[in-house]
């Protein structure tokens, strides 16, 4: 019996539903998530027991009809299996592949290390456009007197 993953259709579909499910983000396109999801089989395949473990986990989605579970149900179901072996191989691959993404830094707003281009001090580290300008306000000390 082959206990590793084959990133089947259908074994795409529930990590990329899964991976949704926990790091979800409207704007995001299915591109990403299918990324991470490659990542994630990739890392769990390069170990007989991860690959196992992914293996039965994703048996277990598949049987739970989870690709079709409502957003609640889902994160219900998530909620609940959080502190599996399965779970924490799904997690800690996917986050990294997830937000390692340049295409994801892009829809995000981020412009990645600055390091290579002499630091943000000099890039303009205050440069978010996004947020409001910050309202600063003098302190004025108490006195006794």
């Amino acid at each position: 019996m082959n206990n590793y993953v084959n990133n089947t259709p259908n074994e795409q579909l529930l990590l990329v539903r899964m991976l949704r499910v926990m790091f979800p983000h409207k704007n995001f396109s299915d591109g990403p998530y299918e990324e991470a999801a490659e990542a994630v089989i990739n890392a769990a395949n390069s170990t007989p027991g991860q690959a196992l473990i992914l293996y039965n986990g994703l048996r277990e989605l598949e049987n739970s009809s989870f690709s079709t579970l409502d957003l609640v149900a889902a994160t219900t179901y998530l909620e609940r299996i959080e502190k599996s072996s399965f779970f924490a191989i799904v997690q800690s691959s996917g986050l990294v592949a997830l937000y390692n993404n340049h295409d994801v830094w892009k829809t995000l707003g981020y412009e990645g290390p600055s390091f290579d281009l002499g630091g943000y001090l000099n890039r303009g580290f205050n440069d978010l456009d996004w947020l409001p300008e910050p309202r600063i306000t003098e302190y004025e000390e108490e006195s006794d007197q």
